[in-house]
């Protein structure tokens, strides 16, 4: 047994993963930009690509079992800085989710939140110590999900509050949620679609627009309905082999909306065409699967939970961002990992990795 982990106990098939991804995605910032007024993004995102695997590194280093003993901890930490956000928080785009550092660089805190929900769940459900979830602790995971998921969407920021389901419904999954409390929540979605629908009246504007623009985009197609129309446009043009690096018109242009981040894979797939999508979503399913494997290695229960909580938020991130740019699912501004540029999202993935680099390092030390 070794008595410390050490980097070269570091995965590193997912590490070349990691960096196969990332290398797509600067390209793609590069062809995105380089003849726009956005000009040299590709070097901001390789400085938070660096200042992400600092943070991988750093996390890394600190044994998992002691961040989840500090779990209370940081859980109260997470919520005060959203609160924070609410009162001086910097406003863009009509949002307020960002914290300025100073020397124009702001934080996302929400991005922050993610990784700290991971540990605070999987702290909750390695400490039950049954093998079926009680309804009480069903409750227990909703109140201490609900809460964060409330204040980010109070910014507003509909898709990172989102992002936060997922690591309560498979940490749930699999710390034994029972067959009939599986049913009962499905049937209250279901009922809830219709009493949602009648009442989308009583939302804001721009969530009504949000609804209408994906289930009709072609009924504006200049205004609401112009971002995933002409994402689709730019899928479709690529067809299966692409138009080639930095040659096509819908990206090179400026046709496509956000091209370098929540739409970098209609520009991707404009450029490289069906098989430069297969690859990149190839490239997710390795990044998935290794995760899986890193999860079914850990030493303990701690460790699985920690490594599926990483893998519930990366794989619902890329399942969204595909889904959003061919219109099967609304627009909601979640990036693509490791891909769409992005300082504190970027950061983040490359931090909830190290989480897992965290676990695998210590999965045969005493």
């Amino acid at each position: 047994m070794k008595d410390r982990p050490r980097i070269q106990d570091w995965d590193w098939p997912l590490l070349a993963i990691i960096g196969g991804i990332s290398t797509l995605g600067v390209l793609e910032v590069y062809s995105s930009t380089h003849a726009s007024s956005m000009a040299g993004m590709q070097w901001k995102q390789l400085m938070w690509i660096a200042v992400g695997l600092v943070g991988m590194f750093l996390i890394s280093r600190i044994d998992y079992h002691t961040l989840m003993d500090q779990a209370p901890a940081l859980y109260l930490f997470g919520i005060a800085t959203l609160l924070v956000v609410l009162m001086i928080g910097h406003s863009r785009f009509g949002a307020k989710r960002w914290v300025a550092l100073g020397g124009g660089v702001n934080l996302q805190v929400s991005e922050l939140m993610k990784l700290i929900i991971i540990v605070v769940l999987a702290r909750f459900f390695t400490d039950v110590r049954t093998d079926r979830l009680t309804i009480q602790d069903l409750v227990k995971v909703a109140i201490v999900t609900g809460i964060p998921v409330a204040l980010i969407l109070v910014q507003p920021d509909l898709g990172t509050a989102m992002v936060l389901v997922p690591v309560a419904i498979v940490g749930a999954f699999l710390a034994g949620i029972e067959w009939k409390h599986t049913a009962v929540g499905l049937v209250l979605v279901a009922l809830m679609i219709p009493v949602g629908w009648n009442m989308r009246h009583h939302l804001k504007p721009y969530q009504q627009q949000r609804i209408e623009t994906f289930l009709h985009p072609e009924e504006n197609p200049r205004g609401a309905g112009y971002q995933i129309l002409q994402s689709e446009i730019a899928v479709g043009s690529g067809g299966f082999w692409g138009k080639g690096f930095s040659k096509g018109s819908q990206n090179q242009l400026g046709f496509v909306p956000v091209r370098y981040s929540d739409f970098i894979l209609a520009a991707l797939a404009e450029e490289q065409g069906f098989i430069g999508v297969c690859v990149v979503l190839l490239l997710y399913l390795g990044l998935i699967l290794r995760l899986v494997d890193n999860a079914q290695k850990a030493k303990d229960r701690a460790g699985m939970y920690v490594v599926m909580g990483v893998t519930a938020i990366l794989g619902f991130h890329v399942l969204v961002n595909a889904s959003m740019v061919i219109g099967y699912m609304p627009v909601t501004g979640i990036p693509l990992p490791l891909m769409s540029y992005g300082g504190s999202a970027t950061a983040f993935v490359y931090m909830a990795l190290g989480l897992v680099m965290n676990v695998r390092m210590r999965r045969f030390v005493n």
